[in-house]
């Protein structure tokens, strides 16, 4: 299959062949006719997938060659959870859209607002935004949504993991109710349906994140270890090993204890999390990509929607609370057909998410040893 088939114009053939890609992802080939068609989508596809170009690339499309906004207006909304996903879709539309002379504009919270709200004043066709920020700037008027034709949840389940339910319906209780809606998520959980059954009208169900598939090429180990020992076995661990490391703290203070500890050990770590302001996310995401730094001590919160290439390994220094934050966690490595390496490091009161964990992938995961 090329993406010649899949019936995009001449333009975004061109943005795409001059982006290196040849070859549609399975998300692709199934979302971009279907956006293409007009009706409702609703889709389980994880990050790593090429899912941001199989909405992009049709929405720009869709949306047509330029016609002049009104001022304060959007045509086409699309909602992330995190920051660093609204920076990235943002990105592929600028990267995508370069030949089709359409408007864009980012807006997320945690930087000045004053910017945001003069990019707006002349009005945009695309808008990326997370919710919090968007219902500040629709409140300073700075936005109308009145013209909008487009609407997209990106990461819907983590939306309602960080409790954006409640702007997302005051969001759309303000939009139109003739749209075409595209709702992206990695599973298709219950809560995740009812919202769809609110949102989208009969819409087409694409599925290419079968639960366990993405631990396939993944290469998963744990030690056992008592807290208290965790951080020296992590320093170990890293000690060995030339790779990048993407390491999974549960909270943020821990995310920041860690970075110390490492430092301490002469070893070059940075942390991404919540509490951290978005010029000091963005610089440690730009350091650990640029492998100026080894390690990256992360939160889940922080880490989604952050597409980081050629990781090969990820180091859960907390199981998660909830099993598939696994799957999501191991999936920043082994992506694109490229293999990778899972480690975890389970104290005992961690056993009972670690049975959770062997349920959902169907396997249990070899333990190297016990570190006391």
């Amino acid at each position: 299959m090329t993406f010649e088939k899949l019936g995009l114009s001449e333009s975004l053939l061109r943005a795409v062949a001059h982006s290196g890609y040849t070859q549609p992802t399975p998300i692709q080939i199934q979302a971009i006719p279907a956006i293409l068609s007009g009706g409702d989508v609703m889709a389980a596809a994880q990050t790593g997938t090429g899912k941001t170009a199989g909405f992009v690339l049709p929405m720009l499309q869709q949306l047509g060659p330029h016609t002049r906004v009104t001022s304060g207006k959007v045509r086409a909304l699309i909602l992330t959870p995190t920051r660093e996903l609204a920076a990235q879709v943002h990105k592929s539309i600028l990267t995508y859209g370069k030949h089709e002379n359409l408007l864009s504009a980012v807006v997320f919270g945690g930087v000045n607002i004053n910017p945001q709200l003069k990019q707006l004043r002349h009005g945009v066709d695309l808008l990326v935004a997370t919710p919090g920020r968007l219902l500040d700037l629709y409140q300073q008027r700075a936005i109308g949504f009145d013209e909008i034709e487009l609407l997209v949840l990106d990461e819907a389940d983590r939306m309602l993991d960080m409790g954006f339910i409640r702007d997302i319906r005051k969001i759309l209780a303000l939009i139109p109710s003739q749209r075409q809606n595209l709702m992206f998520s990695a599973t298709f959980s219950k809560e995740i349906r009812k919202l769809a059954n609110s949102i989208c009208h009969d819409p087409l169900e694409i599925d290419v994140a079968p639960r366990n598939s993405t631990v396939d090429a993944i290469e998963q180990s744990l030690w056992f270890v008592e807290k208290p020992l965790k951080a020296d076995l992590l320093s170990e661990l890293i000690q060995e090993t030339t790779e990048q490391a993407l390491v999974f703290s549960r909270t943020k203070h821990g995310a920041n204890k860690l970075v110390k500890k490492l430092a301490r050990d002469s070893i070059s770590a940075v942390a991404i999390h919540g509490n951290r302001s978005q010029a000091q996310r963005t610089k440690a995401l730009a350091d650990f990509k640029a492998n100026n730094v080894q390690v990256m001590v992360a939160t889940d919160i922080a880490a989604r929607g952050i597409d980081i290439e050629l990781l090969t390994l990820v180091i859960n220094f907390d199981l998660p609370h909830v099993a598939e934050d696994y799957v999501h966690r191991i999936g920043r490595t082994g992506r694109a057909g490229a293999s990778g390496v899972a480690l975890s490091l389970v104290s005992k009161d961690e056993r009972k998410q670690l049975k959770n964990i062997e349920r959902l992938i169907k396997r249990d995961i070899p333990v190297l040893g016990d570190y006391y």
